[in-house]
């Protein structure tokens, strides 16, 4: 996409024009502070970002709304005030007065709805069930009002049967702030066949040993609540290891499908009862499991369910001292992670004191093979779950082998556009418990691996497996540290990541799970560099990559292989990460990143060849890529075609070899890279990055970011 021929030739500037505060707009519209962030978010009301990140709403969209203009207040100067304004002035006035009158459709209050419930609004469906919020107050009192049937009360709400008509009415409704669709959710597995080297490729084995600094870990005394289809508690692989289970469906808390039994063995199951099966054991084989079942017998179920199972686990928290979720499972996402249902359970585990862990999802590729970004599914677009993305191992332990599955959703998230996935873990031919009788079991009989009975293991592969070695991981973790907060596990388990030139962080966020260096890192004190491992043979080197999302709707990403660490990671304490990023509040990065709410990536604050990526939940997300010929402007939406290619690779310019040109790539001869030519200098984002002209020599003072690798220069 290119700039218009008018742009000025010193590249992209920001426009701020009249623009008020949030607290200002709310005052002149005579609302609080979270309605005009509705209304941000709904796009009524548009804004502007300051160079130092502050966010400000445009004047003309506050009179559009019908807010009171900034000298309304009567007074002997307000003729001066008309006089001094000028013709020009008193013409945009009038037009502001003008749009405000002749648009009071505009203004009137509309719920913001997910997409499939949009759709079935426009196609006249007669029977929708929807997912409104509120107490039970609340919502019967909305029932009522509307003469609308309740069909599933929920802790945080209820599923509302309602027609097409009826939805619109309650759209309109002042009281309510979004509505969302009870939609089907899926677990996430696809079939493999191959030897399992799942432990010794993460380090757990090495953990389970113990080594002269780290005692012997299992994850004892930590409880997993496994929200799936079930688990088939007759397997040996359980024995008295599931404490307790509830059946959100309606059922008895078997597993008639197959994939919960096969999910919380990966996570906490006990070393097989015979020869053949001596191997296999979970991750965190000393963990307890709960067995919250939400899915059905065909593997999917509703949204509704799995909330109400989450919320059901933070009730019971501390009786049974549950530390993590494990979520292999999810659904398309179809409204930003704020309005999402599902996604606001997460926050509310995560704030109850658990770590989520959440499949990203088997959408990474088309049918042909051709990669797909942007289809993260839900909850794992929440930013507070720790999403995890599927690596092939390609039947060994070692890690210079190892690939993303080709299946593995990439990010970034739908709406949102958070980097997801946070780590990548195995997920391609993972051993785990099979349930007799089960439709995996009987369906797919090549699955099975070894044992029969209770005592029988197949293979499955998908981002659901991946999840559940990650929440084995994080037993672990807390089984060395127990008064880690979810922030900090999530944290810890992506810094120590181990890089890889085959993995990039649309596919496999901070890298591939390294569970021995995560809890060296805490042996540590969470000080010093970042511990080399060595798995199978191999050194590990971790990534230092950390990305974030603030509660103020920031998204932050870190880099380093050192770490000062001060009190909690997430909570506002500052951070000092190798000698390159001073955090607190905002990053300055070696001259080149100022990333607070936005950044500004150049060597100095908007010059050309700069990009500024807004990711304030205030307004819609967007990276607006500006030089002295090509711009684009990611706002919401993708475009994909045109300015940008996205079909096994991104160019995100006009063309892929002029300058002020991006090539994000993970299937092309630069795995995972990003190439930023200018006339000046470039940045290749990958296992190396090469510096032309204005970088010749690394150091303190260089202008160049290192994101995993060596600098070269030439």
């Amino acid at each position: 996409m290119s700039v218009s021929e008018s742009a000025p030739e010193k590249g992209f500037e920001p426009r701020i024009g009249r623009s008020v505060s949030i607290d200002h707009a709310a005052e002149l519209l005579g609302v609080s502070r979270r309605t005009v962030y509705n209304r941000i978010r709904d796009g009524r009301l548009q804004t502007v970002r300051t160079l130092g990140g502050s966010q400000r709403v445009t004047l003309e969209s506050v009179v559009g709304l019908g807010g009171r203009r900034l000298d309304s207040s009567p007074g002997k100067n307000d003729g001066a005030d008309k006089s001094s304004r000028g013709p020009l002035a008193s013409i945009l006035l009038a037009l502001f007065l003008l749009g405000a009158s002749i648009q009071p459709v505009a203004a009137q209050h509309r719920a913001r709805l997910s997409e499939d419930l949009a759709d079935r609004l426009a196609a006249g469906s007669q029977t929708i069930d929807v997912i409104v919020h509120g107490n039970t107050q609340e919502v019967a009192a909305l029932a009522r009002k509307y003469n609308l049937k309740i069909t599933k009360p929920m802790r945080s709400g209820a599923v509302v049967r309602m027609n097409a008509s009826q939805l619109a009415v309650m759209q309109s409704d002042e009281g309510v702030d979004h509505l969302s669709g009870d939609t089907r959710i899926q677990s996430q597995s696809f079939r493999g066949v191959d030897a399992d080297v799942t432990a010794e490729s993460i380090g757990a084995d090495q953990l389970w040993r113990g080594t002269d600094d780290i005692k012997a870990l299992s994850g004892k005394g930590i409880s997993v609540a496994v929200i799936d289809t079930g688990i088939d508690t007759s397997h040996s692989a359980f024995g008295n290891r599931v404490i307790a289970s509830v059946d959100f469906t309606g059922g008895d808390g078997q597993d008639h499908y197959g994939h919960g039994t096969h999910v919380a063995s990966i996570i906490a199951g006990r070393p097989g009862n015979a020869a053949d099966t001596a191997t296999y054991r979970g991750i965190a084989y000393g963990a307890y499991l709960l067995n919250l079942r939400a899915l059905g017998d065909d593997g999917s179920g509703t949204a509704s369910d799995v909330i109400e199972a989450i919320d059901w686990a933070i009730e019971h928290k501390n009786q049974y001292n549950i530390r993590i979720i494990n979520l292999s499972l999810g659904a398309p996402v179809l409204q930003s992670f704020r309005d999402d249902p599902l996604c606001e359970a997460v926050e509310r585990a995560t704030r109850a004191g658990m770590l989520v862990v959440a499949a990203a999802g088997n959408n990474g590729q088309t049918e042909d093979g051709t990669p797909q970004f942007g289809l993260i599914t839900s909850p794992g677009n929440s930013p507070y779950a720790l999403t995890v993305g599927a690596i092939d191992t390609h039947e060994t332990a070692r890690r210079s082998d190892d690939t993303l599955a080709p299946w593995s959703s990439k990010g970034p998230t739908r709406f949102d556009l958070v980097l997801k996935p946070d780590v990548a873990a195995p997920g391609v031919h993972i051993v785990g418990a099979e349930s007799s009788g089960s439709y995996l079991s009987g369906t797919y009989p090549q699955r099975h691996v070894a044992g029969s009975g209770s005592g029988a293991y197949s293979q499955l592969s998908g981002t659901s497996m991946a999840a559940a070695v990650v929440s084995g991981a994080a037993a672990l973790v807390l089984d060395g540290r127990g008064n880690l907060r979810p922030s900090e596990t999530k944290a810890i388990l992506q810094i120590t990541s181990s890089s890889s030139k085959k993995l990039g962080i649309l596919d496999a966020g901070s890298g591939s799970l390294n569970t021995v260096a995560a809890i060296q890192f805490v042996e540590n004190h969470f000080r010093g560099l970042l511990p080399t491992t060595e798995i199978a043979g191999e050194q590990s080197f971790p990534s230092g990559i950390l990305s974030s999302y603030s509660p103020d709707g920031h998204q932050q990403l870190f880099f380093g292989n050192s770490i000062v660490w001060s009190g909690a990671l997430l909570y506002g304490n500052s951070i000092v990460w190798s000698g390159s990023i001073v955090w607190s509040g905002s990053i300055v990065w070696s001259g080149s990143i100022v990333w607070s709410g936005s950044i500004v990536w150049s060597g100095s604050a908007m010059t050309p060849d700069s990009i500024v990526w807004s990711g304030s939940a205030l307004e819609p997300q967007s990276i607006v890529w500006s030089g002295s010929a090509s711009s684009i402007v990611w706002s919401g939406s993708i475009v994909w075609s045109g300015s940008i290619v996205w079909s096994g690779s991104i160019v995100w310019s006009g063309s892929t070899v002029r300058p002020d040109s991006i090539v994000w790539s993970g299937y092309a001869p630069e795995a995972q890279s990003i190439v930023w030519s200018g006339s000046a200098n470039s940045i290749v984002w990958s296992g190396s990055i090469r510096t032309d002209n204005s970088v010749s020599q690394p150091g303190p003072a260089s202008e160049s970011i290192v994101w995993s690798g060596t600098i070269v220069s030439d």
